[in-house]
């Protein structure tokens, strides 16, 4: 490849991410990390599909399939689709606080919460893949991600009882 089309794209994908970065701010970075983790648990339920063919060779309900993937993906898309509703949630928030003169510490709070809460549920996902393929987990690591996802949950529970 040319050096002039390294070079393009390269500035390409940084004035991407510098937009996108400038627009989204707090969020961005969890957003990246979600990304990750997505792809991280893709990958990683794949493996483990593998290894359960390995391991049960006669049955066909253990393995990987192309229908199996592609309802993965469709949910992946859909957590982005919660998290661009929470988004415009916060942005009408933002907008209307505007108008009332009120100010906001912060833009992005339910985006942020709800990418937070995928980014949970992914890495609660990751570890039970990681557990499929025969790995040793630690509990103690498991069981902090989910009383995390817990708190999410009962923080919402408890804020919502009181309206």
């Amino acid at each position: 490849m040319k050096k002039e089309y390294v070079i393009a794209i390269q500035g390409a994908v940084t004035a991407v991410v510098a937009y996108l970065s400038d627009r989204l701010g707090v969020l961005f970075p969890v957003m990246c990390i979600l990304v990750f983790a997505m792809v991280a648990d893709y990958f990683s339920g794949m493996m483990a599909s593998k290894r359960e063919a390995l391991d049960h060779p006669n049955d066909p309900s253990y393995g990987w399939s192309s229908k199996k993937g592609a309802k993965g993906i469709i949910k992946k898309v859909s957590y982005l689709c919660v998290i661009a509703v929470a988004m415009i949630v916060d942005y009408v928030i933002a907008v209307a606080a505007g108008y009332l003169d009120i100010t906001m510490p912060v833009t992005a709070f339910f985006g942020l919460l709800v990418t937070l809460w995928y980014v949970l549920n992914e890495l609660l996902s990751i570890i039970e893949n990681a557990g499929r393929m025969g790995g040793s987990v630690p509990e103690w690591l498991r069981k902090y991600i989910a009383v995390l996802k817990d708190k999410i949950d009962s923080e919402y529970d408890a804020g919502d009882k009181g309206t």
